[in-house]
């Protein structure tokens, strides 16, 4: 009898144990299941023209004008474009501030992420992005399915995982950034004007279920400083932007004294593309270190964050002399 009541407990532990295991599961994939989300996108790839200077002026310092990079100011571009669903009739406004960028793609850790792509250029395209988890299949690039060279009319679902390797890491701000571009010829496309930006933000840092952006700060300005080549190596046709606009002709940058800023800086294109991007009259914190300058090579990106403390129109640039030259500057606004 006494043996049996061994074997009858072992029973009942065992019992125990896996009910509570069940338990447990029960308590935490449903947790789980409602802090991800799927978040779809609908962005086509577009042929435009653009212009680098929509003021025809220099609006840093009017009295010397455009120079030689005034020459011509608007080229054909590609573009990714942003709408709001599959019929692809409404295009998403976007902040003047973001110039040529294509639409801001936001997740939180352990979301899902899908892209559905129409190709409605006259080339094959694609969207491969930086930092995010996939498959073969959803790489954007150096593959044979549709995914890695969508062609001209057709559409692809692209899906990405914003895993823990996604997210920000433990000395990083609550939000990073990733870039995303074609891939199919990548030494044209990015130059053609084929850039985005994703941002994923830390788990449990999202503002609500429905807002990704973190909730830990007021404002979130992106800056891409890219050297555009036009006119295969002439100077004329070498635009020195930020956002695709030169001289002060990126609008938009506007904030108050005292509200928490994220600037998120990234950078594309040649050996050139080294920038030493600077604010006046402010410092940000990069990951610690307070400094006014940040550091970006072509396909860096970092996040840095800022409290204004001065108020006035103030230059943004990189502190790379010919860049300045060439117009890599702008102005961003702090009031009052």
């Amino acid at each position: 009898m006494k043996l049996e009541g061994k074997k009858n407990s072992g029973y009942a532990g065992r019992i125990t144990a896996q009910i509570a295991f069940a338990m447990a599961c029960w308590i935490w994939f449903p947790v789980q299941a409602a802090q991800a989300a799927v978040r779809e996108y609908w962005i086509t790839a577009e042929k435009t023209s653009w212009n680098y200077a929509p003021s025809g002026k220099n609006l840093i310092k009017p009295d010397h004008g455009l120079g030689v990079w005034g020459t011509t100011l608007t080229y054909p571009k590609y573009r990714y474009i942003g709408y709001t669903d599959g019929s692809y009739t409404k295009p998403i406004p976007q902040p003047q501030w973001m110039g040529i960028l294509g639409p801001q793609i936001r997740a939180v850790v352990g979301d899902t992420i899908k892209v559905h792509f129409l190709n409605k250029t006259d080339r094959p395209l694609s969207m491969h992005p930086h930092g995010m988890f996939y498959d073969k299949k959803n790489e954007g690039a150096d593959g044979s399915g549709t995914g890695a060279g969508v062609p001209p009319g057709k559409s692809f679902t692209y899906t990405w995982v914003a895993d823990e390797d996604a997210g920000p890491g433990p000395t990083d701000p609550s939000s990073i950034i990733w870039l995303y571009h074609s891939h199919v010829m990548e030494e044209e496309e990015a130059n053609l004007g084929l850039v985005g930006t994703i941002v994923i933000t830390r788990q449990d840092m999202a503002r609500s279920a429905s807002d990704p952006a973190p909730r830990d700060v007021d404002q979130e300005f992106t800056t891409l400083f890219m050297i555009f080549n036009e006119e295969g190596g002439e100077e004329s046709g070498m635009k020195h932007t930020i956002n695709g606009r030169i001289f002060g002709n990126l609008q938009g940058y506007e904030t108050t004294l005292g509200k928490r800023v994220r600037w998120h800086v990234v950078a594309l294109g040649n050996e050139t593309d080294n920038h030493t991007v600077h604010w006046h009259a402010q410092t940000v914190l990069d990951h610690g270190r307070r400094t006014d300058v940040v550091e970006v090579l072509p396909a860096s990106m970092t996040s840095v964050d800022m409290i204004p403390r001065s108020p006035g129109d103030w230059l943004l640039h990189c502190h790379v002399d010919d860049h300045m030259m060439a117009g890599m500057s702008t102005r961003w606004r702090v009031l009052p």
